[in-house]
């Protein structure tokens, strides 16, 4: 028995790798929590029989290549999707953000020295509302989610220092923000289609492997 653990930790952990997957990611795809999934890698624990056809649904693979020693690699990449429990939490967090500006809006606008310029609570909001994003994407998106959390940091910073220099200052020529903007933003296009790529190449690189077994 022990060596039979081993055996399926060893290859749930080397699926699960390859597949470019989180403990958690997994453990949501099989309704199960991420510290049932660690105890199955590390040995202390065996899935039992539905759990394990799941798994092998999930890369594509057989129950005797999960329960046989040897080098395994998944034959299909799963898809990760984000849960309705995590997209409320997202919606909220960002929401909460806007809640939070509302008061200080408020707060201000019944303040003599700075009701006129209350309204730039809202101007700032959209940078902390893009940071809850990209937070959140990181740790449940993807590529795409991810690249546009990071290209909404981008332009809100520009927002930001816009519309401020505009109501603080008499500077007008601010169009090199844009152009520095723009640069950022090639920048964040080049990176994650390169992890895109490099993604895909070990997906492509596994098939292989798998097509010659």
């Amino acid at each position: 028995m022990s060596d039979l653990k081993d055996v399926i930790s060893k290859n749930l952990t080397e699926l699960r790798i390859k597949a470019h997957l989180t403990q958690l990611q997994l453990a949501e795809m099989l309704n199960y929590s991420d510290k049932a999934v660690s105890k199955w890698e590390r040995g202390e624990a065996i899935p039992d029989i539905r759990v394990l056809l799941r798994i092998s649904e999930i890369f594509g693979v057989t129950l005797d290549d999960i329960v046989k020693d040897g080098s395994v690699n998944p034959r299909i990449q799963p898809k990760r999707k984000i849960s309705g429990r995590r997209a409320f939490i997202t919606v909220m967090s960002a929401v909460l953000v806007w809640f939070i500006a509302t008061g200080l809006f408020t707060v201000f606008y019944f303040i003599e020295p700075t009701a006129d310029y209350a309204y730039l609570v809202f101007v700032v909001a959209p940078l902390p509302t893009a940071i809850v994003l990209n937070v959140f994407s990181a740790m449940w998106g993807t590529h795409l989610t991810n690249a546009v959390a990071s290209s909404l940091i981008v332009w809100s910073c520009v927002l930001i220092f816009h519309i401020f220099v505009l109501a603080f200052t008499d500077f007008t020529k601010i169009y090199f923000l844009y152009l520095v903007a723009a640069v950022f933003e090639l920048l964040i296009i080049f990176w994650f289609t390169y992890r895109w790529f490099m993604a895909n190449k070990g997906k492509r690189k596994n098939d292989k492997s798998n097509e010659r077994n």
